[in-house]
This record gives C-alpha cells, sequence and structure tokens, in this order.
C-alpha cells in the first residue's frame, strides 16, 4: 500500500499490515484538521503476552517518523465498540518486542483507558473506566521518555503513564485499531494535532 498524507502531521505514513477498510476525510466544519478512519479485522492485536501463551503483531497500524526530537501528537478517538478488547490507539514503535500504545478499549467491565508498554514482553495496565465511545487520547516524548495521557475534552489532561524505550533511533508514531477477539473494529482518528516540543509537566499534562 502507497504512503499517505494527513492534515496536520508531518511527513508520509506508511502502514504496518493492512486493514480491512481505512479512509480520509478532508477537512471540514465537522473535521477541521480532517480524519482517519482504520477498521480492523478478525482477531487482530498487538501484544506479547507476559505468560508466554499469545503473541500478536497483524494488527494493522499507520506510523510515520516524527521530525522533532521533542513533541506531542494528539487525537480524538472513537471506537465501534463490538467486542471485548476492541480499541484505538496511539502508538510508538521501534522494533516487533519493542514498542508501546495508549488505547481506549472495551475492558469486560465497560470503555477503559488502556496502556501497554514492551520490551520484550508486554506490560498492560488498565487504568480509567470511561463512559462513551470517544476520548482523546495524547502521545508525547521528551527524550529519552515518552509521556501517555487522555482526554474527556481535549482541553484538560490526565496523566497515565511516564516510561522510556532506551536510546530512540529510526523509531515511529501513529494510530491503530484492533479486534483480538472479533470480527472487525473501526475506529476514527479525528482532531488530529502535532506539536514540536514536549510537555512541561506530565503529572499535571499541561
Amino acid at each position: 500500500m502507497k504512503p499517505f498524507t494527513l492534515s496536520n502531521i508531518p511527513g508520509k505514513l506508511e502502514w504496518m499490515n493492512t486493514p480491512l477498510d481505512w479512509k480520509i476525510e478532508p477537512n471540514g466544519s465537522l473535521t477541521p484538521a480532517g480524519s482517519l478512519t482504520i477498521v480492523a479485522g478478525p482477531e487482530t492485536d498487538w501484544f506479547i503476552d507476559p505468560a508466554g501463551k499469545t503473541l500478536k503483531n497483524d494488527a494493522p497500524v499507520a506510523v510515520f517518523a516524527p521530525p522533532d526530537e521533542d513533541f506531542v501528537l494528539s487525537a480524538r478517538v472513537r471506537v465501534e465498540f463490538a467486542s471485548a478488547y476492541d480499541a484505538g490507539s496511539l502508538q510508538v514503535r521501534v522494533s516487533p518486542d519493542l514498542w508501546a500504545k495508549l488505547c481506549f478499549e472495551a475492558s469486560p467491565q465497560q470503555p477503559t483507558v488502556v496502556s501497554v508498554v514492551t520490551r520484550g514482553v508486554s506490560d498492560d495496565c488498565n487504568s480509567v473506566l470511561i463512559d462513551g465511545y470517544e476520548i482523546y487520547l495524547r502521545l508525547s516524548c521528551t527524550a529519552p521518555a515518552f509521556a501517555f495521557h487522555y482526554s474527556l475534552d481535549g482541553k484538560s489532561w490526565h496523566f497515565v503513564r511516564h516510561f522510556t524505550l532506551g536510546k530512540l533511533e529510526n523509531y515511529k508514531i501513529g494510530f491503530s485499531s484492533q479486534s483480538p477477539f472479533g470480527l472487525q473494529c473501526k475506529v476514527n482518528f479525528s482532531e488530529l494535532k502535532y506539536r514540536p516540543g514536549g510537555v512541561r509537566d506530565i503529572r499535571s499534562g499541561e
């Protein structure tokens, strides 16, 4: 599949794994920065089970190389939940066994903010339950560390996780959909924002 571009995202995006379907919406009054919709196919995920029972690396991810050492990437994420663990996520990808993702995921209770940091195996953490199908997710880097935040309104950000993936070279970031136990999962990413420079205070989200 050919690389493509999105408004407000610097550089071309390319696919890791082919989605079941995808589309780009142009700029408009409802999506002023455009939007990206990704449909993951059946039983797709990125996860390396720490118990050694499961290794999944087949969910579609659209990634690009950030041009800045420090940056902030955010999006409004709407997920059409249909099965357990359906999710939309922002991802950092270094290698097949070194990566991280911030998810809006259908947990057994209700939609949940979930973070996964993988260094050989995946460290999976549920953070907060969310009422609804839409949330804002944010990934930031103040090298060599990353931070994950979520927001209900795109203005006030709440801290989820602070971590490092080691020395940062030739890594990429982007957008993903997954459906580990379902037939498909449709996720829309809108209000896309990228800016150089990290977050001043990761605990407060400012």
